[in-house]
């Protein structure tokens, strides 16, 4: 299995990421956390990754973290929960959010998470708690984050956006109003961070 990868980062569209590995393209997919932390086309960037394989596909997926990797596999061990919406909570909130509302047993609050409905949520609190036991807060430091503030391209059209978030599971609708929210002129990554930001737990 793949480990991790690193190489340029070629190209990002949300939810993929293109890396370039001595001349070979990878296409990974990875959480919105991710897309913040690795910098602009052309930057060096290193990903942990999970290669998840299905019947018709073989897919990987990136993490800036060791914790959100972590958090990705214990997810995807939970009945119901795939690979796309365990990217799809990882975007929605931080690994620490997270452990928190398991702690709490707050399963109303994971039901703002796209396709998390009141019976997943619950399963969610009850399957996670004891996976999660000792986790506590943590900390993750990304591997290979480019520059602390990347000067990303202004996009001035907010269809990318409303894409990237209906890949994570929103309906159009709701991805519209959620972008219709956001202050305009900011780069793709801030406009789907703010997004993100009007459902926020």
């Amino acid at each position: 299995m793949i480990g991790f990868l690193s190489g340029k980062l070629h190209a990002k569209r949300p939810p993929q990421i293109l890396i370039d590995v001595n001349g070979v393209g990878y296409e990974i997919e990875a959480p919105m956390s991710t897309f913040y932390a690795i910098g602009e086309a052309g930057a060096d960037v290193t990903l942990l990754t999970h290669m998840h394989v299905r019947e018709d596909a073989m897919l990987l997926f990136g993490f800036a973290t060791e914790q959100e990797r972590n958090l990705f596999k214990e997810l995807i061990k939970v009945n119901g929960i795939g690979a796309k919406m365990a990217i799809g909570i990882l975007s929605a909130m931080s690994v620490n959010d997270f452990v928190g509302l398991v702690d709490v047993g707050d399963a109303p609050a994971l039901t703002k998470i796209p396709g998390v409905g009141k019976k997943t949520a619950e399963r969610l609190v009850i399957e996670m708690r004891d996976r999660l036991k000792g986790w506590g807060a943590v900390d993750g430091v990304a591997p290979s984050a480019g520059t602390a503030s990347p000067k990303l391209e202004t996009v001035g059209n907010m269809a990318p956006a409303i894409e990237a978030l209906v890949s994570l599971g929103y309906k159009p609708a709701q991805a519209e109003k959620m972008v219709n929210a956001v202050e305009k002129g900011l780069s793709l990554e801030e406009t789907i961070k703010q997004a993100l930001m009007t459902i926020k737990l």
